[in-house]
């Protein structure tokens, strides 16, 4: 039987506007994998007490910034659904609401942050090392000042995302990275500062960020943009669309994090060479997973779009188009990976257990990310952007409870596999979250969760 040719000619995004968007946020997530990277390095050269106080603060920020990531969404949801929907009055009054959202609940945060410094530096951090105390005290003391900035930044980002314009919110991201990496040079290799030289340019970099993104928001030109006032009317209901989306997203991406530190803990018990396997097989698999990343972010953008002109059909196509492009995407990366290993091992100069357990880390985690990855995170990235992110909240976190939890104590405590069993309980939960989401998927469930009408 010959098969129907269909004619997608008028599909919402073709070949070329898919790398248009797609290419830019490859771009970004590396760049923000390489300057952590060099960032590390530079502390290093304050000294092993600065190096562990900035650590245990950048914990407590990336916690915060996930969060803004998760509201950010939100809004991207709400916008390009509107933008779908051809309600550009709409999606232009949701980039409003969202971020003077962000801002508010920012300088929340920010202020409870700074009251309760005491608190996060001596009960949530514990009995640490004076001179580690002073060097947490100091970059906590700046960088929360940084805090609205950076959220007003990831915002703006996902606006621009949303309109499908990836590019300009990478412009933004490697200016921000620039000044970073090279006000940290400067201030610790030219003056001799201490942490504050690692904080200083951070708190400067996202305030130049956020400055640029809503000069740049507020230009009529973009399909989606600011309204020029200095008064905030807020609209509950636009809010509670953006919040049903961002609050679900948010508490996912919490409970991740709070998961990574138990985690963390069990393999600290392993030790010494666990805990190096572990650290460099974390810094390795973050260039694995780079285009899946990058593609769960275009994916918000283009079936929220599909989802506000009602047209499933089209979301289905690009769910397909997409999960498939992260296959490849990451094959490539992570072959690339593969033939790189040795020489990366060499470079982190690592005892020969810490070498083999890392080796056998990388294979492992790699094959097996090219077969399930993508429908254990790019599928559930479909869900949020169709509205669905409180059935994607529930299976990702008891998934995550049960099994890279709950597995990671079984099968490298109880059964013995140290470092390598905490990594098999993280496949094991993925595998699971693939097979529920998997069932969502087919159900159809998910197409009755649309934010706008």
């Amino acid at each position: 039987m010959k098969k129907c040719n269909i004619d997608r000619s008028h599909y919402l995004f073709d070949n070329q506007a898919l790398v248009s968007l797609i290419v830019p946020l490859i771009i970004e997530q590396l760049l923000t994998v390489l300057v952590g990277m060099a960032d590390s390095i530079m502390v290093a050269n304050v000294g092993e007490a600065a190096v562990s106080g900035v650590s245990l603060v950048d914990q407590i920020m990336v916690l915060l910034i996930n969060i803004f990531a998760a509201l950010a969404t939100g809004g991207a949801v709400v916008a390009g659904q509107y933008l779908g929907q051809k309600n550009k009055e709409q999606a232009c009054k949701s980039t409003t609401q969202l971020m003077w959202s962000m801002g508010f609940i920012s300088l929340v945060i920010t202020a409870v942050v700074y009251a309760c410094k005491y608190w996060i530096l001596h009960g949530v951090f514990g009995q640490i090392e004076a001179d580690v105390m002073h060097h947490a005290d100091v970059y906590l003391l700046i960088v929360t000042a940084s805090i609205p900035f950076i959220a007003l930044y990831n915002g703006g980002a996902a606006v621009f995302r949303a309109m499908g314009n990836s590019e300009v919110s990478m412009r933004v991201s490697l200016l921000m990275n620039a000044i970073n990496v090279s006000g940290n040079a400067i201030l610790i290799y030219g003056f001799h500062c201490g942490t504050e030289g690692v904080a200083i340019p951070t708190l400067v970099s996202r305030f130049v960020a956020s400055f640029i993104i809503i000069k740049l928001l507020l230009k009529d030109k973009w399909s989606l943009h600011l309204e020029r006032t200095f008064r905030f009317n807020p609209d509950w209901s636009m809010i509670r669309k953006i919040l049903s989306v961002g609050i679900p997203n948010g508490l996912e991406n919490s409970m991740f994090q709070l998961g990574k530190v138990l985690v963390l803990s069990l393999v600290s018990t392993f030790g010494t060479y666990a805990i190096a396997a572990n650290a460099v097989s974390n810094v390795i698999t973050l260039f694995s997973i780079l285009p899946g990343q990058a593609i769960c972010l275009a994916v918000t953008t283009v079936i929220a779009r599909c989802v506000g002109a009602g047209d499933y059909e089209q979301a289905k196509y690009y769910n397909k188009k997409l999960i498939l492009l992260t296959h490849i995407g990451m094959a490539i990366t992570i072959f690339i990976v593969f033939i790189t290993l040795p020489f990366i091992l060499k470079v982190y100069n690592l005892s020969e257990a810490a070498s083999e357990a890392t080796r056998h880390i990388i294979w492992f985690h790699g094959f097996c990310a090219i077969l399930i990855w993508a429908e254990s995170f790019t599928l559930p990235a479909t869900f949020r952007a169709c509205g669905d992110a409180k059935a994607c909240m529930i299976i990702s976190t008891v998934s995550m409870w049960i099994f890279r939890v709950g597995a990671s104590y079984i099968l490298g405590k109880n059964l013995g596999l140290g470092v390598f069993g905490v990594w098999v309980a993280m496949i094991i939960d993925w595998a699971f979250r693939s097979l529920l989401f998997g069932i969502r998927y087919f159900s159809g469930k998910w197409k009755k969760h649309a934010l706008v009408s």
